[in-house]
């Protein structure tokens, strides 16, 4: 309901307040008052004349319409100009919007104005919203309530808003002057946080004295199921918090959970502080006692953080863990993590005491792709120990157990254009075999390459004939390769069997048509082999051995290769198609490309030397006079041939698609399926062969089903040739020893399955994203099969959101429960010595259900069919407690048999108040 307004319409009223010292005037600058609350667009018409104050007496009265008249009783005082009396400040620093979307009632005798329905009230930086708000001009107050309709039933709860501070109470009273406000049963967010509060006063800095305040996490605050009562406090928004005796509520029944005082930094910048430790004491082992994950957090900048954790336990065992992330916002982002652990089993002086150190360094960095597009620069670092995944007693990974391998590589990649363009790139590699505890490393590797030349290529148009189609290019590799074990790692001894070495190619090749349906190629290779590792070998008589020595000394040798090949596309249809009739099938197009190479291999015999074995008498041995070798055996790019090599290698690729009807009556189209993906054979024959001149025939293939939900692959080894009875393969055909026309060395079949209820009803079943990259960053595996990382009281890899809507989380029965399932098989066989063995038959699964809204369970295992056990089983049960979670995860037997229950508040605000009780794996010797 809009307000009437006065005969002269006027949207604006400014007016400066005059100075009196009569009851009268005082009365007219409150109406002022009233008038400037409305905020009215135009001016008054000002008098032509100052206006004595002096004069005006208490029997004038004043109303709306008075003021746009000149009063009579008020006398022109034509002697004063301009006033010498200081001007008296404004009663109101700016203008006051206000709405209602029923009325707005003004009482000139109360002197206040009612704003009724959604109303809502500006003025500088504060704003009310509210059912109905009542100003009082006199005392400029302003009243903000509820509305209460017919039923008695509240509703339009007032939110007041002052700079960064929101208070949503049941009622408000606000000064405009002193902007100081007392308020009724607020609700007050703070830094993730909700402090609910009877009474709240509020100062004008928008700090906050609470009598009997709640702070809890919840998100149902009429009726949280925690919270900490706070008999008095004062809240200074996004700066602290400082309360008096505070305790836990678990569903308004008082804990001995709290403090006498407190003191809790608000702030929703990245702040510095302590990360409490979890208590415990390890079942598994003799350790005793333990403080584990407890540090101290910095804040380093906006770009760079650092957080330093440490376990303590009361045997004398300890760990440290450092975890630094940083990122540069479009030019890069990463992070570094380096974990120590000092382990001690038993006591000393019994016999099985023992003490060992482990320890493993991971750093992943990524660099935005338009930071720089010449440049780039990439890690991704995993090494340590080779048993430290197996041995830590603080490890969250359980998959990571179960991996054979650590690799780590360090590149930086540099492009500059041109004609031709250059590119180089710098690599550090490291392989470690964690069963053996070898290692490979590259320290570095350097590759350089200058793009592709057309030499006869026309200067515009397109290349067309073997002339203007021949090309070539440079290449350089270079290594610094060192092989060492784990107990060398990271000592002086690990380079003294380092290997230097590089190679330079020049690849020169060309393409043409044959007969418009045959691509034919041509390819010479020429190759620079530079070493610094060389050997010379001979026969010491004295101890009747042969000797080899390693010679720290710069070589070289020459080879050149030529190889040429032809290949073409063959495209096969079947139509079922027939007039009158609509199979199901309608066609199968079949794909050939078949292929047919041949390479020469020349022989370099000027590269290698001969030594002669002699009888201890003197005389030169009967059986073996001489023995040939290269001194290039050092070489880490391999050693020039020495025979003389022709072979043609032959190849066939195979792909089959469907076109089948639709099952969708709508579609005009036939619907394409995959039969075959792959089909892949291929063999060579060497020309230049005595014997065995047909290598083994492989075949792989693989092709998707259920919708692409299922792949699988496979692969074979036939061997043309029989063995005898040592199983020593011997140049004759298997068919012509009796047997089939290939004979079956190897075999495979992998199977991988995934499938969830989002497929059927589009309910959950996703992955957590963040414990698959942790898995991943450990050198793990993409998919929970081994177990899924878990670290409940860190909460690094969970997610509270998991795309879940409120009114799901509210409902007591899950009438479509989400689920997922993950299935891999794999099956290798072996015959190449008649061995007929199948090597490994393993089943895995895992899979997650939702038994209810907030009650999931998962389990992760397998079965080994040829060793008759099952694998690493994991089993998980999560259950939701609105504002807090309880999770339990168990791993029942084998090697790594423990459990680990944790319950705790979600939030990261309160995540340090938690229960976490773990059993540690049993004791490896």
């Amino acid at each position: 309901m809009a307000i009437q307004k006065p005969s002269h319409t006027l949207a604006k009223i400014h007016l400066k307040a005059l100075h009196t010292k009569s009851l009268h005037i005082l009365f007219s600058l409150s109406f002022t008052m009233f008038i400037n609350m409305f905020c009215f667009a135009q001016e008054l018409p000002k008098p032509k004349k100052p206006i004595k104050p002096e004069t005006v007496t208490d029997s004038t009265v004043i109303n709306v319409d008075s003021l746009l008249t000149k009063p009579q009783n008020i006398k022109e005082v034509d002697s004063i100009k301009n006033d010498t009396l200081p001007k008296k400040k404004e009663t109101l620093a700016g203008i006051v919007n206000y709405k209602a979307k029923d009325y707005v009632r003004l009482n000139q005798r109360k002197n206040r104005t009612t704003l009724y329905n959604e109303a809502a009230v500006d003025y500088t930086d504060m704003n009310i919203k509210a059912g109905v708000i009542v100003i009082d001009h006199g005392k400029n107050l302003v009243y903000a309530g509820r509305l209460k309709d017919s039923l008695g039933i509240y509703s339009q709860a007032p939110v007041f808003t002052q700079g960064p501070s929101v208070i949503e109470p049941d009622s408000i009273i606000f000064n405009t002057v002193t902007k100081k406000a007392l308020v009724f049963n607020s609700k007050t967010e703070q830094s993730g946080g909700t402090i609910i509060a009877e009474t709240t006063k509020m100062e004008n800095d928008s700090t906050l004295f609470i009598k009997n305040g709640r702070f809890t996490t919840s998100e149902n605050l009429d009726d949280p199921e925690y919270y900490f009562l706070m008999r008095t406090a004062k809240v200074v928004p996004g700066v602290k918090v400082v309360t008096g005796l505070t305790n836990l509520f678990i569903y308004d029944v008082p804990t001995p959970i709290g403090l006498p005082f407190a003191y809790f930094p608000m702030t929703k910048k990245q702040t510095s502080g302590v990360i409490m430790p979890t208590p415990g004491q390890d079942l598994g082992n003799d350790r005793g006692y333990f403080l584990q994950n407890g540090g101290y957090y910095f804040a380093i900048s906006d770009y760079l953080d650092l957080a330093v954790l440490g376990d303590y336990y009361t045997n004398g065992s300890y760990g440290l863990r450092l975890e630094s992330n940083y990122a540069m916002r479009y030019r890069f982002r990463g992070n570094v993590s380096f974990r120590y652990e000092n382990l001690i089993n038993s006591e000393r002086g019994f016999p099985d005491f023992r003490k060992s150190t482990i320890y493993n360094i991971r750093w992943s960095h990524s660099q935005d792709g338009k930071s720089n597009p010449n440049s780039r620069f990439s890690a991704s670092v995993n090494l340590g120990s080779s048993r430290f995944f197996q041995q830590s007693i603080n490890q969250l990974n359980l998959s990571n157990t179960q991996n054979n391998t650590l690799a780590s590589s360090v590149s930086y990649s540099k492009t500059f254009q041109g004609e031709p363009q250059v590119n180089m790139n710098v690599t550090a590699t490291h392989s470690q075999n964690t069963n053996t505890e070898q290692i490979n490393m590259t320290l570095p590797t350097f590759q350089g390459s200058v793009g592709r030349m057309f030499p006869f290529a026309p200067k515009s148009g397109t290349k067309k004939g073997i002339i203007q189609n021949i090309n070539f290019q440079y290449n350089v590799r270079a290594e610094n390769r060192i092989q060492t074990t784990d107990s060398l790692f990271f000592k002086s001894e690990m380079f003294d069997d380092a290997k230097l070495g590089a190679v330079h190619s020049i690849p020169v090749s060309t393409n043409f048509k044959v007969f418009n349906y045959f691509s034919m190629s041509a390819n010479a290779s020429f190759e620079e082999n530079w070493t610094f590792n060389t050997i010379r070998r001979f026969y010491d008589e004295t101890n009747e051995e042969i000797v080899t020595q390693d010679l720290k000394q710069f070589d070289r040798f020459f080879t050149y290769n030529f190889s040429t090949s032809i290949g073409t596309t063959v495209y096969g249809m079947f139509d079922f198609e027939k007039e009158g009739k609509d199979p199901k099938i309608k066609k199968i197009r079949h794909v050939m490309r078949p292929s047919i190479s041949y390479n020469i291999n020349p022989a370099f015999d000027e590269y290698y030397d001969t030594f002669e074995i002699v009888d201890a008498d003197g005389t030169t041995a009967d059986e073996v006079r001489r023995e040939q070798y290269t001194r290039f055996e050092g070489s880490i790019f391999g050693i020039p041939n020495r025979t003389f090599s022709s072979s043609m290698g032959i190849s066939l690729s195979n792909n089959f698609e469907a076109k089948v009807r639709d099952k969708d009556s709508t579609a005009t189209e036939p619907k394409k399926v995959m039969l075959l993906n792959n089909l892949n054979l291929s063999t060579s024959y060497n020309f230049a062969g005595d014997s065995l001149q047909w290598s083994p025939l492989r075949v792989s293939g693989g092709t998707t089903l259920l919708k692409d939900k299922m792949n699988v692959n496979f692969g074979m080894v036939l061997d043309p040739y029989a063995l005898d009875n040592n199983n020593r393969k011997v140049n004759t055909f298997n068919v012509d020893n009796g047997g089939s026309l290939f004979r079956l060395t190897s075999a495979n079949l992998n199977i991988s399955y995934s499938i969830s209820s989002k497929e059927f009803d589009g309910s959950g079943g996703g992955d957590d994203e963040a414990a698959i990259e942790e898995s991943l960053r450990s050198g793990g595996r993409a998919d929970d099969l081994f177990g899924k990382p878990q670290d409940f009281a860190d909460k690094r890899l969970t997610d509270d959101d998991k795309g879940k809507k409120e009114e799901e989380k509210a409902e007591l029965y899950n009438y479509k429960i989400p689920w997922n399932l993950r299935l891999a098989y794999a099956v290798n066989y072996s015959n190449a010595a008649r061995q007929n063995a199948i090597s490994n038959n393993s089943l895995m699964f895992s899979g997650d259900v939702e038994l209810s809204p907030r009650w999931s369970v998962g389990v992760s295992s397998g079965y080994d069919f040829v060793n008759k056990g099952f694998t690493q089983t994991q089993f998980r049960f999560e259950r939701d407690l609105l504002s807090w979670r309880m999770n339990f995860s168990w791993v029942p037997f084998g090697p790594f048999n423990s459990w680990n229950f944790f319950i705790g508040i979600k939030s990261s605000l309160l995540k340090d108040l938690k229960y976490d009780k773990r059993r540690q794996r049993d004791q490896q010797l």
